[in-house]
């Protein structure tokens, strides 16, 4: 399983209405720490199947959530789980160090 997108529209089908634990990734095409996060994203994505869901926002195409969830900088990462707001992470990190917040968010809350 990659990482999915996620928008403004499908923000609450896919996120808040998850079964499983998601990660939403606000991002922009322009952001340098984005893209260099985003392929250890994906391993992680692959790592952890079905425990959890790693999504992307492309902040410029979608503002309201960002807005809703006060993200003023990114990256910004971002764990529901039930709908509700888990925890939160802000800027650019190396695989191991997200791997294990996501995990430990994830096995946290399961």
């Amino acid at each position: 399983m990659a990482t999915d997108k996620v928008s403004d529209d499908t923000f609450e089908a896919e996120v808040l209405k998850s079964s499983t634990p998601v990660v939403v990734d606000f991002w922009a095409e322009w952001c340098g720490p984005c893209r260099q996060i985003a392929p250890a994203l994906e391993e992680i994505a692959k790592d952890l199947g079905d425990k959890v869901k790693i999504t992307k926002l492309n902040i410029d195409e979608n503002p309201n959530a960002p807005a809703k969830y006060n993200v003023r900088a990114i990256p910004t990462l971002i764990i529901f789980k039930d709908g509700e707001v888990v925890d939160t992470l802000r800027g650019a990190y190396p695989k191991n160090q997200l791997a294990a917040w996501i995990g430990g968010a994830v096995d946290g809350v399961a």
